[in-house]
């Protein structure tokens, strides 16, 4: 991974291969490391259907996974943040705009599980974090979720992908769009839970919602959330905080490393171990020779 300033005066960098680029780009088996200067947080915000973005070019293309079909977005990261394609700029743009090859291992993971009997999305409050596209919880939705609320740290990300890709998917006035509440949220893995709706902020330890039913998220979604080891801490006290007790779970899918930015699956679950409150369960892994070793994970609540 290299630093790249071409063009747009600002330092920004490639961390992974996207889904979209994996076929045709070899690994190089390295990331570099980069410290960039802490920059203030974004406001967090509710995005509302209306405010689809109409001056960026939205195209649509379909992504077979064998077991469903969904559509894909793509936009160009120069027109929407004038960054080149392909960059990260921590605090600025966090990747949202790319297709992730962990999005794809857990829409096929969670149809395994619904396949297996082990999973029900049906009338289930989800929420998915770090969505970008948002394929994890437009597979939801199609399976029969009560709810869907997305979120992700850039308000762009999701005016100009996330909401229109979930136009594509579940177009305004069929039964699955009417009869799910999909709502949008952007923010800081921070400073987020202030806005969603069934958090509870107040504290970090997981409390039980049984006498409050409007209390947490039954399910939660992540894909390639986990890369970076320094926003590890806020991401999984931003799961306490969310999640339904003591029956709520979360799925997320993650490569096993992130060389030289420190994450990953094993990082993660390390955290959620030591703090002794949530079972992790590994319940796949991809290994399909393009990248290092990706997995997806169950967290439940003890």
């Amino acid at each position: 991974m290299a630093a790249n300033s071409e063009n747009t005066g600002v330092r920004s960098f490639q961390l992974f291969q996207s889904a979209d680029e994996s076929r045709n780009k070899p690994n190089n088996g390295g990331l570099g490391f980069l410290n960039f200067p802490e920059t203030p947080l974004p406001p967090c915000v509710e995005v509302l259907p209306s405010e689809v973005s109409a001056s960026v070019k939205y195209t649509v293309e379909k992504v077979d996974l064998g077991v469903v079909t969904l559509l894909k977005g793509r936009v160009s990261t120069q027109e929407v943040f004038a960054l080149p394609n392909s960059d990260l700029v921590p605090g600025k743009y966090e990747g949202g705009l790319k297709l992730w090859e962990g999005s794809l291992d857990l829409v096929k993971t969670l149809h395994s599980e619904i396949q297996k009997g082990d999973l029900s999305f049906e009338g289930k409050r989800v929420l998915e974090l770090g969505c970008g596209h948002g394929l994890p919880g437009i597979f939801a939705s199609l399976k029969g979720a009560g709810s869907i609320h997305f979120q992700d740290f850039n308000l762009e990300v999701l005016k100009c992908l996330t909401l229109p890709n979930v136009n594509a998917n579940l177009p305004s006035g069929t039964s699955i769009a009417d009869n799910c509440e999909i709502r949008y949220f952007a923010g800081d893995w921070r400073e987020v839970d202030r806005i969603l709706p069934h958090a509870h902020p107040d504290s970090i330890n997981a409390t039980s919602s049984d006498d409050n039913p409007n209390t947490g998220y039954d399910m939660i979604l992540m894909a390639e959330t986990v890369y970076s080891i320094s926003t590890l801490q806020s991401l999984y006290n931003l799961i306490k905080k969310c999640v339904s007790h003591p029956h709520g779970v979360i799925y997320f899918s993650a490569k096993k490393h992130y060389f030289g930015v420190g994450g990953g699956s094993r990082q993660f679950v390390s955290i959620v171990e030591k703090d002794g409150m949530m079972l992790a369960s590994l319940i796949a892994e991809v290994a399909d020779g393009s990248s290092n070793l990706r997995e997806v994970w169950k967290l439940s609540c003890k």
